[in-house]
């Protein structure tokens, strides 16, 4: 592979100005005059000395504050990566990564940001350990099904591995927390944790009943509502090789500007969605739904074919190109799926047939503020209502889109997605009842021995998901948890605007067989 150390930028130290030499000469009284006003008139036209003090006036600090005047900003400190050349063995760095301090010029400062209100459910997430907190035992406990044991201790991360995930889903999970690491290099305290990279949940909340319950802490993608899994960002936001889809900050750019290609009114008033339905039933039901010489059930509906794609070159695949409906349907697959996020980006109003499972930021949307609610249980005919609704209600099926697509272009942005995992990382830590070691079985990990040893696309993933300096600033400020009432009135809220979709649907459908 192309190493990537060959253009490396090095770091040179700024100065701030000449260093005189003290003159052993003795000098006359008109010379030291002379180098004075020069000295002066130098301080004047650097913007050091106001001249007003020598024109008989004066200049408060308040009415005039003093402004550098150079034009340069400090260097940022640059975490290149450093790859080994020949046959070498690729090694992590001693010199840079991970690193406790930061340049000098470049002082930490506060964001003055909230975290958006989905981190509140780290809270909640984290809630079943919060007066036993995390014993060394209970971790033990979550191996039985975990991909790879994460253990970071002062600053580096260390992984003990299990068994092969789907694809490589752990490979580009790890390779997330890395970059996370470099973000914010020592800002994290010592943890160990174990992570599942499968897809349904797997720590039924039924089997850990009272306070003490103890349950097994596991870290994975999704979970569900009896489920105690800790849900974390999928590995995708920084490149799904396998299928071509970019990492997510080139992928949120690209939707934005598919978004200005079609204006709404003029997208195809249709629902769309495109996909593989061999991995679900409730995905094989939907496909029942496609308009066709009997029913018109107001949608377009696409098997999307992975290997004639790749052959291909995902020509037919690209995000970007995906929002030219009103109305984009999000259906799950074995559980939750990945599609989600690339779905309601698009500024299409979202169908969303009512899930089972939940990632980390789909419980801070809200059904029609930020997409339509389906029925599961009758796909065709809530498709057909919603699409006849949006069609009669154009600006608010596009506020609904518009206000979604904002959600995740802001609130998801990959700033947040870093943050959101600092805190939950964090969060958890400060719950651990032991000191954290490196297993005998684990290796350390960083970005060389992952990135540099890679080809093709994974190598071109990681290098442009790569975070190349550590942040001046700190994270967002966690939210404070959910009170008991308002966390139920939120939830309610919720299934008061389901209930009020489903009455509307039913109204729909009465008034229509009347007719008939």
């Amino acid at each position: 592979m192309r190493r990537n150390n060959e253009k490396q930028t090095r770091y040179v130290p700024h100065h701030s100005g000449t260093c005189w030499r003290p003159v052993k000469k003795k000098v006359s009284t008109a010379s030291v005059v002379f180098f004075f006003f020069l000295l002066v008139s130098a301080l004047v036209f650097l913007g050091r000395i106001d001249i007003s003090i020598f024109a008989g006036t004066s200049s408060s600090i308040s009415d005039k504050p003093i402004q550098r005047t150079t034009g340069k900003s400090p260097k940022e400190q640059e975490f290149p990566l450093k790859c080994t050349k020949g046959n070498k063995k690729q090694t992590c760095p001693k010199n840079y990564y991970p690193t406790t301090t930061h340049n000098p010029d470049r002082p930490i400062s506060s964001s003055n940001k909230t975290c958006p209100s989905y981190f509140r459910w780290i809270h909640e997430d984290l809630r079943h350990w919060k007066h036993t907190g995390i014993t060394r035992t209970m971790v033990k406990q979550a191996r039985k099904t975990a991909h790879f044991r994460l253990v970071i201790v002062k600053g580096k991360a260390y992984v003990e591995k299990y068994r092969e995930s789907i694809q490589t889903r752990d490979m580009f999970s790890l390779w997330g927390i890395l970059q996370l690491l470099r973000l914010y290099p020592g800002r994290l305290p010592d943890l160990e944790l174990m992570f599942d990279c499968d897809d349904r949940p797997v720590v039924p909340s039924n089997d850990f009943l009272g306070p003490n319950a103890g349950p097994p802490p596991l870290f994975r993608y999704c979970s569900d509502w009896s489920s105690l899994d800790i849900v974390f960002p999928d590995w995708s936001f920084w490149g799904w090789a396998e299928i071509n889809i970019k990492p997510w900050k080139s992928v949120l750019e690209d939707i934005k500007q598919g978004n200005t290609r079609t204006k709404w009114k003029d997208r195809i008033p249709y629902a769309y969605w495109r996909g593989n339905p061999s991995v679900a039933p409730t995905r094989n039901d939907l496909l029942k739904c496609n308009v066709s010489d009997k029913n018109d059930w107001n949608t377009h509906l696409y098997i999307q074919d992975w290997v004639q794609e790749s052959e291909q070159g995902y020509k037919q695949s690209n995000l970007e190109d995906q929002c030219t409906h009103r109305y984009k349907i999000y259906i799950e697959g074995w559980a939750w799926s990945v599609s989600e996020k690339y779905i309601l980006a698009c500024d299409s109003m979202t169908l969303l047939i009512r899930p089972q499972f939940y990632d980390f930021f789909i419980r801070g949307m809200v059904p029609l503020e930020h997409y339509w609610p389906i029925r599961d249980n009758s796909k065709c005919t809530s498709l057909k209502f919603a699409v006849e609704w949006g069609n009669n209600h154009t600006q608010k099926a596009q506020a609904i889109g518009e206000a979604a697509g904002n959600f995740i272009q802001e609130d998801l942005k990959m700033d947040y997605v870093y943050d959101y995992m600092f805190h939950l990382l964090n969060e958890y830590a400060n719950l651990l009842k032991f000191k954290p070691s490196i297993p005998r079985g684990a290796v350390e990990l960083c970005s060389e021995t992952m990135a540099c040893p890679a080809k093709g696309t994974w190598e071109t993933f990681m290098v442009e998901s790569m975070v190349k300096s550590p942040s001046d600033l700190t994270p967002c400020t966690l939210p404070p948890p959910y009170d008991p009432s308002s966390l139920l009135g939120f939830l309610k809220r919720k299934d008061k605007s389901i209930k009020q979709v489903e009455m509307w649907e039913n109204k729909y459908w009465k008034n229509l067989n009347k007719k008939q």
